[in-house]
């Protein structure tokens, strides 16, 4: 029923925008392409909007560098209209005011409809029409690609390509516990519509910057272990970001360094943003529930990856995780 709601919402509207959370990962980016194809070959006239920049190892995705709220495109501009007028608003992975930054002014003033493609267990009930699955854990691409078969709509090469950068991203390259059966009949039905595993791995995992590997360095060295190697923690200051000349798009996956430590069971990565505030991405496996730990701070997202913002200094930040994530392992 929802999903045929959404052909209906789609099929009426001429002029629609997508968007996506800031600090756009891999599933957000995919979906948003692969979206954008999709809409564009029913004749639709589509726009796409980020409120951060997507990380440089994603821009493959794209024929022209996206544009970017408060950056090249400003919150009066939207307002006004100049980014275009719309009849239909469409957000994609995320389902949370708390992840559109600015945005979010825009969306409750412009009296659009919407349309919500996600799959986080956090929800604000944003859309008009909300194609939202959190059974489908492993990414938003795997629902996009369901909407996609569902609609009887053409899975070009291209799309399928972008669906499998959105479905493998969030899958840590099918390494993280999301991934089941549904996930590798997903990326089949990919593959058999012409996704180049080879060079997806390559645009992904094969064509970091130099300043992000000084920039992994820098986070290493403040690496520290708790409870007797259960938790990491590490971080990152605005200092590290000057010295390595990295962007903040670079620190996506970090974390997940720490991982590879065999007691660790929660990590954590802490970054000191320029208005103050520390963004803290978390990432949990076994029992621990770090979305638990993410929504006590107004942040979310699922059982073993979530992420909030806290207020500085940095040390109190990381003292407020340490104490839930101890609660957490006892």
């Amino acid at each position: 029923m929802d999903f045929q709601k959404a052909v209906e919402l789609i099929s009426k509207s001429s002029s629609i925008l997508l968007t996506t959370h800031t600090r756009p990962d891999g599933d957000a980016c995919g979906c948003i392409a692969a979206m954008y194809d999709v809409l564009t070959a029913l004749g639709k006239n589509v726009k796409y909007l980020f409120l951060s920049p997507p990380p440089e190892w994603y821009e493959f995705l794209f024929t022209e560098k996206p544009p970017i709220l408060g950056q090249n495109v400003s919150l009066q501009q939207l307002t006004q209209g100049r980014l275009g007028e719309f009849d239909l608003i469409i957000i994609i992975d995320t389902n949370s005011y708390s992840q559109l930054p600015k945005f979010e002014e825009y969306l409750k003033q412009a009296e659009k409809p919407v349309l919500v493609i996600d799959h986080h267990v956090t929800a604000d009930g944003l859309g008009d029409v909300e194609l939202v699955d959190s059974t489908a854990a492993a990414a938003t691409g795997i629902i996009v690609l369901d909407f996609i078969k569902y609609a009887n709509w053409p899975l070009t090469e291209k799309i399928a390509q972008a669906l499998f950068v959105a479905v493998a991203t969030d899958t840590g390259w099918f390494q993280f516990s999301n991934t089941d059966a549904r996930v590798f009949r997903s990326c089949a039905d990919l593959i058999d519509a012409g996704a180049d595993l080879v060079q997806i791995y390559h645009d992904l995992y094969q064509n970091y910057s130099p300043a992000r590997f000084k920039l992994m360095a820098a986070m290493l060295n403040t690496l520290k272990l708790h409870f007797d190697g259960r938790y990491a923690a590490q971080h990152l200051t605005m200092q590290d970001f000057e010295q390595t000349g990295a962007a903040y798009s670079d620190t996506e996956n970090l974390i997940d360094e720490s991982r590879q430590i065999g007691t660790v069971e929660v990590a954590a990565l802490f970054v000191e943003l320029k208005d103050g505030r520390i963004r803290c991405s978390l990432r949990g496996r076994g029992a621990v529930n770090v979305c638990q730990i993410a929504q006590k701070f107004g942040g979310g997202g699922h059982k073993m990856a979530a992420g909030t913002y806290l207020p500085g200094p940095l040390q109190n930040a990381k003292q407020l995780i340490k104490t839930e994530v101890e609660k957490q392992l006892q």
